[in-house]
């Protein structure tokens, strides 16, 4: 690919530098108007590009859409993931999983729109990327639960999808309802909730030395 320095009408740009772009108009567009409302014309409009090219990198309405999907559920999952690497402590663990998941829903871009309010979730590649938003934070936070419970893999991964419920309900309940609670007071109270009820499973499966909850 050439470096050479080339403004062209409509200005060239490498493919993943236009890419990223398209799906960045794409996302205002979409979270503004929902996927059914939305236009290709619309997009390309706010890109600043020709439909042609548009349709260069995504070649419908569903692709680039389910393209934004895939970008929003990998952000969510990773932020639960180092959320959950970022301390030792299990209490900790599921405090910052809940922060996560309020900073998640509200960043200004409202990508979590088109996961958690998408009007699109009778597709089935999109309930699919939805769905795995559940499954994978839960089979993270599966983990944590299990050691500090002793709870069998089956139950554990129950709870920890009934922990992912509750922290994105709460979140997004919460951003609507500006009862003026503070963000992080707000995760610490749901992850308060989540943390008493995981705790009260006593492990079965050793005595309780060497094993303190604060």
């Amino acid at each position: 690919m050439s470096t050479i320095e080339e403004k062209p009408r409509g200005g060239r740009m490498p493919r993943r530098a236009r890419r990223a772009q398209l799906l960045s108009s794409a996302l205002e567009v979409f979270v503004s108007q929902g996927y059914h409302s939305a236009a290709m014309d619309d997009i390309a409009e706010r890109a600043g590009v020709s439909k042609p090219v548009l349709y260069q990198h995504f070649p419908g309405k569903l692709e680039l859409y389910l393209a934004l999907l895939d970008q929003s559920c990998d952000t969510i999952i990773d932020s639960a993931e180092k959320a959950l690497n970022s301390t030792e402590d299990n209490r900790e663990r599921v405090a910052a999983c809940m922060s996560a998941f309020y900073d998640y829903v509200a960043s200004a871009e409202g990508a979590f729109r088109l996961v958690f309010e998408s009007d699109l979730t009778n597709e089935p590649a999109v309930r699919e990327r939805v769905d795995r938003v559940t499954t994978e934070c839960a089979r993270l936070i599966a983990h944590v639960i299990h050691d500090d419970t002793g709870l069998p893999a089956e139950a554990s991964n129950l709870l920890a999808v009934s922990l992912v419920g509750m922290a994105q309900v709460s979140a997004r309940f919460w951003l609507h309802d500006r009862s003026g609670i503070p963000q992080n007071d707000a995760a610490s109270l749901v992850a308060g909730l989540a943390w008493r009820g995981i705790r009260g499973y006593p492990r079965t499966d050793e005595p309780t030395t060497n094993h303190s909850h604060h």
